[in-house]
Formats: C-alpha cells, structure tokens, sequence
C-alpha cells in the first residue's frame, strides 16, 4: 500500500468555535474580510453574529451573497471580481458547500489569474490564493476540509471539478451550534452526503490506513446520530457528532477520493437540479448493490457500523445488510425520492452514463462497470 497524505488546514472544533474567527484573521496579518455567504444564512442571523464579532476585533468586512444554490461559472467569476475591487487580504466562506466554494474559488484566482474553467481537473493551481476560513453551516459536503470545488458550466448543467491542495481552506471553524436550526430535510440530505463520502472512501481502491479509519468513524457517527438530528434539530449531541462526522468523511475523501454513486450523481443532480445530498442517496443502495462482491469484507463493517446482526449468514448475506441498513435509514429520515420524481426519465439514461463515465471516480469503484452496468444502476433509482 502506497499513499500520500495532507491536511494544510487548521481545524478549531465545538461549540462557540465562531468567536475564534477574528483571531484566525489576525494570524494571517488581514485587517479586511471577504465574506462569502447565502440568503439563508443571513436570514438565520449567522452572518451578523461573524460580522458582529469582525467589528468588535476592528476587521472591516465586504459581504458577498450572490450565490445560486449550487456554485457556478458566472457566480465564481462575480464572487473573484468583487474579491479583487474590495481589496480584502482573507475570504471567509459561511454556509454550506457553496459559500465555502465560491470562497475557495475566489481565493485562488485573485492570486493566479484567469477564470474558473482554467483549472478544471486535478492540481493545475500554481500559486497559493489568499488565506481561506471555512465555517460550515451544514453537516455533509465537508468543503472546509477538502481540495475540491464543485460547480457548473456556462449554458450547461455538467458539473465540473477542481481539485487542488493550493486551494484549501486554511482554517475550518467547525461550530455545531451553527447547525442548530438547518430544517429536518436538509439535515437528511446533507447528512446522506456525509454518509456517502464515508462509505465511498472506505471501500474503493485507494483507501489507506490513514482514510480508513477516519470513514469507519464517520460511519458510525452517521449510525449514531442521523437520525436524531433529523428528529430533534436542536439536539446538540447529534449535531456535533454529524458535524464530525461530515468533517472524518472529508478528511478520508480528500485523500482517496469516492466512487461511481458520485460519478452517477452528478450530472443526474446537474441536468435535472437534484439537490446533492438527495441525488446521493438516491444512487448509493443501488449501487452498495452492484459494488458488494468487489469489496465484500468492507460492506460486513458498514453492516456492523449499523447494527445489523449478521450471525449464521454467508460472507454476501452479511455484506447485504449494508444495503439494509441504508435503505432503512433513508425510510426513518423521510428520503423517499427516486430518480424519476425530478424528471429523469428512461431515455435519459443513455447521455447520463455517457457523462458518469468521464469521472476520475469511476477507476476507484471497487466494481469496474460497463456503460450497460451504469444505465443497469439508474434504472434502478429511477
């Protein structure tokens, strides 16, 4: 086993870790924040409490809040022009996925130039952006730990990615109490994304002694914790283990990368505006399904991790229990959506897989799939 293994971000973990900003600022020798966040976010009160403590520490802030739901070319390039005017020397990225992107985005391109479609692909940064703070407001992309940026095309719905460790936070500010008042069905659908950045790290080709363990963890975090999250959303306890949990997932991925659920995910999510989370759950019974004989000891763990009693049965049996174990999740926390309720239909299937293919995810599925396996796989979740 051979692997490489790096985490250039600082990580302050807990409740009321929010106050640690301004230090963090400060430590990078800035004086002027650029904040990137959402609409829901400042209409949580999140935001005034960042700018509120900025003040008091005499850090000017610019707030950037343009965002779509999912990054895009056009909202990268925005968040990086206003970057630039505003002269500000540290971005911080409030929110989910998005706002930390965009953050992470811009942060780079002010330093190395050009746009967003210029870096498509993996390590093509060249320069170090400026100084990044990642505070999430969710528990599933774990885009404060990761090298990756997700967005979307101009005129088109592919998704598209940059990977790069020049372009990772370098502070995560991991606040439980910021998650107290997502609603139950974004809590679902983020934490189905955690789950599923754990799962897909743990069993593909790559994983290593390093990313093992920290997916095991966030596995039995997403156990644990899940659903009670989604039951009581001011349950402090879960929220901080699915927080954690969000955060192991992506210290593993970040490393090993995933598998074809998000090969296949995305561009199903990009073409017919399938929330991330949700497209991810979607896909990943079916394709623990196609996936088990290839890494049949790992899906036993998964098994285990959930409980299930797996005495008597075949080494498969066992292993099909994962699959139990997920779909029963999924029914207790209200993920009850397939495919074809956003549009997706048979005819679809042919340019999905088409593009599924294309993704460096798909070498590392523990399973090598044909395209007829692939279209065999969303027929399934449609």
């Amino acid at each position: 086993m051979e692997f490489t293994y790096k985490l250039p971000t600082d990580i302050t973990f807990g409740p009321g870790s929010i106050n640690a900003i301004p230090e963090k600022v400060k430590e990078v020798g800035a004086n002027h924040a650029f904040v990137v966040t959402d609409k829901g976010v400042k209409a949580a009160g999140i935001l005034d409490k960042i700018l509120k403590l900025l003040d008091e520490a005499q850090i000017k802030a610019t707030v950037f809040d343009k965002l779509e739901k999912e990054p895009t070319v056009l909202s990268i390039g925005d968040a990086t022009k206003e970057l630039a005017k505003s002269g500000a020397q540290v971005a911080i990225g409030v929110g989910g996925g998005t706002s930390m992107d965009t953050a992470k985005a811009a942060a780079f391109l002010v330093t190395n130039g050009g746009g967003i479609l210029d870096y498509v692909g993996v390590e093509k940064v060249k320069k170090p952006g400026l100084p990044v703070i990642a505070v999430p407001t969710t528990a599933g992309t774990g885009s404060e730990l990761t090298r990756f940026i997700v967005f979307t095309g101009v005129d088109v719905r592919t998704k598209l990615t940059v990977g790069s460790y020049l372009a990772m936070a370098k502070y995560a500010i991991l606040d439980p109490e910021l998650t107290l008042t997502l609603p139950p069905k974004v809590t679902a659908g983020t934490g189905m994304d955690a789950l599923t950045h754990a799962i897909e790290s743990y069993v593909n080709t790559t994983a290593h002694h390093v990313s093992e363990p920290l997916a095991m963890r966030a596995i039995e975090l997403v156990a644990k914790s899940l659903r009670k999250a989604v039951a009581k959303g001011t349950n402090l306890q879960a929220r901080e283990d699915m927080l954690a949990a969000s955060a192991l997932a992506a210290m593993a991925f970040n490393s090993t990368r995933l598998g074809i659920v998000h090969a296949m995910s995305q561009p199903a999510g990009g073409h017919f505006d399938i929330p991330h989370g949700i497209s991810n759950a979607i896909m990943l019974p079916p394709v623990m399904e196609y996936n088990l004989m290839g890494n049949i000891e790992k899906y036993i763990d998964i098994a285990v991790a959930f409980g299930e009693d797996i005495e008597g049965l075949t080494p498969m049996e066992a292993a099909a229990k994962s699959v139990k174990a997920i779909r029963d999740l999924m029914e207790d926390i209200g993920i009850t959506e397939r495919l074809g309720d956003f549009g997706v239909k048979d005819s679809d299937l042919d340019m999905l897989a088409d593009e599924a293919l294309t993704s460096g995810n798909v070498p590392l599925n523990p399973r090598f799939p044909s395209k007829a396996d692939i279209i065999e796989i969303y027929k399934k979740a449609l």
